[in-house]
């Protein structure tokens, strides 16, 4: 592999192109062993390192809007002039390639200075930010608090026992053994001191008094602020049912949750995971990549049938039976004693390791005794500001003015955390931009990615383009004739025009 890794791509660009060298509006070609994509955009041509920052997508197979392109795996977006990553998930900048012409040649031989992220509005001289939640708002809002020049103080206060890490990672994988640990972390632990950061781990917050404008801590101290972010996301729902406390038996949020899980693993013949959602049957997968027989015990009668449909729902529980996974559908376990974890069907499963994976609950109690707005949320504005100027919320809690559906909604995705967390950093430097990112997330199981654009809780019909049993499709969720969301498997271009024509509007059948 990594002889196959360092050949490079395409052209030697250094020795020039021609414009009739492009067959769209990109050219994949190389500097010296590092790849690099032009990009034609108007009568501009620019050149950016050729894979996404995040994991290493290959930009040459994605879309170029405007000045950006953005990555046919998880939606990313780089900025063409200055290589800012604008749009999670991607948090690093790419290389930008200084672009020359020389008759009717395009030349590329060097990079150019990395040029500074541009910044909308004045920078405010605020005293003390303060974040509540080390989860992926809390730390994209930390992290472009100082990409866009904030001076200030930074407090971010994490219940977390590590720094923030890349949480998909945890269920996919990490969980499955194929990525190693030093992956996970977001940055350094360096990174944290380097940038002026106070991230405060183990820290529980007790209450926040919007009035005295203090946060204040389990152990008594105020901690003042000038801007509040809540991104205490959400918790893992936890089954009230005997034995659910035993060793064995783990639940999965955190980085200490999944070492537990791992360890569990080890020497484990058999797994039961209850709840067929998209962590639950994630979990299934990576515990079949270690070799353990796993049974998934789920109340539905298709697994992820409320959010994908009966069709795709059908599809993934195949999928997962054709890699060894045996379901218990319409059942649930009413206990586990032991290693016998006992349904309410009558049977009994023999289990080493149990993993429940029932849903989430955001964490609402620090707003709601704050007297914020609540609505199986905490309330923003289209700012995500709350109901209390100068307290924002991001991610898990926040339920927000959708324009795409028309609804306020909340949702529980990780890439809409990062997004929210970036864009609340920049209100609370005073730039009052809307919040009107498409949602998208993204699933996989076994080599097997479900893309998913949009938001729709309810649809009248389900349009399939292609053919979802070959793994080659885009599937649209419609009500009263409107395209609400689309997912897709291996078409990741259709995915990216799809989240484009929504972000314009103009998915209306």
């Amino acid at each position: 592999m990594a002889d196959q890794q360092a050949q490079p791509s395409g052209p030697d660009l250094s020795q020039g192109v021609a414009p009739s060298d492009f067959s769209g509006a990109t050219l994949l070609g190389h500097v010296g062993d590092e790849d690099v994509l032009l990009v034609r955009s108007g009568s501009d041509v620019f050149a950016i390192d050729a894979h996404c920052s995040h994991y290493h997508g290959p930009l040459a197979q994605g879309l170029v809007v405007g000045e950006s392109v953005r990555c046919p795996w998880h939606h990313a977006c780089f900025d063409l002039r200055t290589g800012e990553a604008s749009r999670a998930p991607a948090l690093n900048a790419l290389a930008v390639w200084k672009v020359e012409q020389e008759g009717e040649r395009i030349f590329v031989r060097e990079k150019r200075e990395q040029p500074k992220p541009r910044i909308k509005g004045a920078i405010d001289a605020l005293g003390r930010i303060v974040i509540v939640g080390g989860g992926a708002a809390g730390f994209a809002a930390a992290e472009m608090l100082r990409r866009q020049d904030y001076r200030g103080s930074i407090v971010m206060l994490s219940g977390e026992a590590v720094a923030p890490v890349d949480r998909p990672n945890l269920s996919k994988d990490y969980l499955a053994g194929s990525a190693p640990e030093d992956w996970l972390p977001l940055r350094p632990d360096d990174f944290y001191s380097d940038s002026a950061i106070d991230l405060r781990l183990k820290s529980k917050v007790a209450s926040i008094d919007p009035a005295a404008h203090q946060v204040v801590l389990a152990d008594g101290k105020a901690l003042p602020y000038d801007r509040l972010l809540l991104a205490t996301g959400a918790e893992p729902v936890r089954l009230l049912i005997p034995g659910a406390d035993q060793p064995h038996v783990h639940l999965l949020r955190s980085l200490d949750d999944c070492r537990a899980i791992i360890a569990s693993a080890s020497g484990a013949r058999r797994a039961v995971v209850i709840g067929a959602s998209f962590i639950g049957l994630e979990v299934a997968a990576s515990l079949r990549a270690r070799d353990i027989e796993v049974h998934v015990v789920g109340l539905e009668q298709r697994p992820m049938e409320r959010v994908l449909g009966p069709e795709m729902g059908d599809f993934v529980r195949s999928l997962h039976e054709e890699h060894g996974v045996v379901f218990h559908l319409g059942d649930t376990v009413t206990a586990i004693d032991g290693k016998r974890a006992s349904l309410q069907s009558g049977g009994v499963l023999e289990a080493d390791l149990v993993v429940i994976g029932v849903g989430v609950r955001p964490r609402l109690a620090l707003a709601e005794k704050a007297g914020l707005a609540i609505d199986r949320g905490v309330t923003v504005n289209a700012y995500l500001e709350t109901s209390h100027p100068g307290i924002y919320a991001a991610g898990d809690i926040a339920r927000w003015p959708d324009p795409h559906s028309g609804e306020n909604i909340r949702v529980e995705h990780w890439v809409v955390a990062e997004r929210q967390g970036q864009l609340a950093a920049r209100n609370m430097l005073g730039q009052r931009e809307v919040f009107d990112a498409v949602p998208f997330f993204w699933s996989q199981h076994y080599d097997v990615p479900i893309n998913y654009v949009g938001h729709a809780e309810k649809w009248d019909e389900i349009e399939v383009d292609g053919d979802i049993a070959a793994k080659d499709c885009v599937v649209r969720y419609k009500r009263g004739g409107r395209v609400l969301a689309v997912a897709s498997i291996y078409r990741d271009i259709a995915s990216l025009e799809a989240e484009l024509a929504m972000e314009r509007g103009a998915l209306a059948a």
